[in-house]
């Protein structure tokens, strides 16, 4: 009985772990307005704050999935949730945004660590229908952290400031370690006796940081062609430098990653399903929250709220997630999820207007909360199916690596598809409008460099209230913008089909997780 308490103790340490995690990389979106005012800088400067953690937590995934195999994964635990917690007091105590910025860099590398181990660990210390349920519980929790970030990170700005949504990892990061060291099992340290193969974790590394580090430049730079060569020689440098990796690999005594992960067609389809829910429904969360924010004049406090159908799904399906896995297989429930996620799409695609009220949301918010709710859990449980037990913790690090690289992609590409319909509406708008020509050309040049999150403060701006057109141009912003979001959902839309027909064809049918916990 003790046994089995542990588990379940040891369960909710790593997902306390998980939760501090990623709670932390949705929370830092509304504390910029905050931040921009005590440090008096822009909100160009601030993107550092983002985009550090963004890199850093991408490249480091692997390397310590990787040590964790090699060394036991609950002393890496340990340590990244060691590492994450002293890195949070060092970010709230910032004099300046350097060492804000180089505190968030290295708390990516401890929320790496406690995100892809955490799994590894679960499928470590759990077996049978509990494992699958604790994995549930944990893909709940990590859906759950990412969509509650925006309310809890108002409450805490609002009521206690920006350096709040730091200081409170201190207190979690302490039980937690303290519950991990109780109740964890340690796994058995594969690579005793093993070279480390630095040369594999340098070049995924740097790989990894080149195409992350590209998409970033176009996600910052929308106009910038796919072309132009701060972009391009980003992602060519990448695709180069991971095909080197692959090569250094094949030829390693003991190498880094075994490459047959990548042969296994049930493991593809679940890397590209992770994929899949970063690009569609994680990265879709930032232009909901901006059509919340922006344009329906929620605060960050009350759009958490408002998001609350959203994110409630994944802490209440946790528990049964694993269950219902178990009875119907992971292959058809992750398709269903996809189809859910498909409807609120589609829904929201078709009751849209101008108008943007909470009722034309609420059931995108409700089903493609219910769809990540049923999706992310099965996606890790799936992930650790027929997987060798010294492997665990590599695949969950790829896993968690193109989760990562899929919210990255899907940040740009809906982006693309928002600021192309925006750019056309506002254009079409502008050119039939009687509006005095230098004037328009003027008022539609700042829209668009201002973009579809920033164009609703430029047409209610002091400046436009005050001239006789201001009511024309507003409605051609909301109009513009309502499009921009129409191009987003039908995108993610995209990505769902897509993710269907990955479920359905590459999904192997299983039902149950058979792997014994490791002695």
């Amino acid at each position: 009985m003790k046994k089995t308490t542990n588990r379940w103790i040891a369960l909710v340490a790593m997902s306390l772990g998980v939760f501090m995690g990623l709670l932390d990389v949705t929370v830092v979106n509304v504390a910029l307005p905050s931040m921009a005012v005590d440090f008096k800088t822009t909100f160009s400067n601030l993107q550092w704050v983002l985009n550090a953690y963004t890199l850093m937590y991408a490249v480091s995934l692997l390397i310590v999935s990787k040590l964790g195999d090699m060394f036991g994964r609950k002393k890496i635990f340990i340590m990244s949730m060691i590492l994450f917690t002293a890195a949070s007091v060092v970010n709230g105590l910032a004099p300046n945004l350097l060492v804000l910025d180089i505190g968030r860099a290295i708390q990516a590398i401890g929320g790496s660590g406690m995100m892809s181990l955490s799994m590894a660990l679960v499928a470590s210390n759990f077996e049978g229908r509990e494992r699958g349920t604790a994995l549930g519980i944990l893909g709940s929790v990590i859906g759950f952290s990412t969509a509650i970030g925006p309310l809890v990170g108002g409450f805490l700005v609002e009521s206690f400031g920006w350096p709040s949504i730091f200081f409170v990892n201190l207190p979690v990061g302490i039980i937690s370690v303290y519950l991990v060291i109780r109740n964890v099992k340690e796994t058995p340290a594969y690579g005793a006796g093993e070279s480390i193969d630095f040369m594999g974790m340098f070049l995924s590394a740097i790989g990894l940081f080149s195409g992350i580090y590209g998409l970033i430049q176009k996600e910052q730079h929308m106009h910038w062609a796919w072309t132009d060569m701060r972009i391009m020689g980003w992602l060519v440098a990448s695709v180069l430098i991971l095909a080197l990796f692959v090569f250094v690999e094949l030829k390693a005594k003991a190498p880094m990653m075994n490459l047959t992960l990548l042969t296994n067609r049930h493991f593809v389809g679940v890397v590209i399903l992770a994929f899949s829910l970063g690009a569609g429904i994680f990265a879709l969360a930032a232009y909901q929250t901006s059509l919340m924010q922006n344009y329906m004049g929620y605060s960050a406090f009350s759009t958490g709220v408002h998001q609350l159908p959203m994110s409630l799904w994944s802490l209440v399906l946790g528990p049964f997630t694993g269950v219902l896995g178990y009875k119907f297989g992971k292959k058809w429930l992750i398709a269903f999820g996809f189809t859910v996620s498909a409807l609120g799409l589609l829904i929201f695609r078709q009751v849209t207007t101008t108008d943007f009220t909470y009722m034309q949301l609420l059931p995108l918010l409700a089903l493609t909360g219910l769809g990540n709710a049923i999706i992310n859990p099965m996606i890790n449980t799936a992930a650790m199916d027929n997987i060798n037990p010294q492997e665990i913790g590599m695949a969950s690090g790829l896993l968690n690596v193109f989760r990562q690289i899929g919210i990255t992609v899907g940040v740009v590409i809906l982006g693309l598809s928002q600021t192309n319909a925006y750019e056309s509406s506002l254009s079409t708008g502008f050119s039939g409008s009687s509006i005095p020509k230098a004037a328009a050309t003027g008022i539609h040049q700042s829209l668009v460099e201002a973009g579809a999150f920033s164009g609703h403060a430029i047409a209610w701006g002091q400046q436009l209230v005050k001239t006789p057109y201001a009511a024309k141009v507003q409605q051609m912003v909301v109009t513009a913008f309502d499009k921009g979001m129409i191009a987003v959902v039908t995108t993610s839309l995209v990505l769902m089909v897509i993710a269907i027909l990955a479920a359905l064809f590459l999904l192997k049918e299983t039902k149950s997780v058979d792997q014994k916990p490791q002695k």
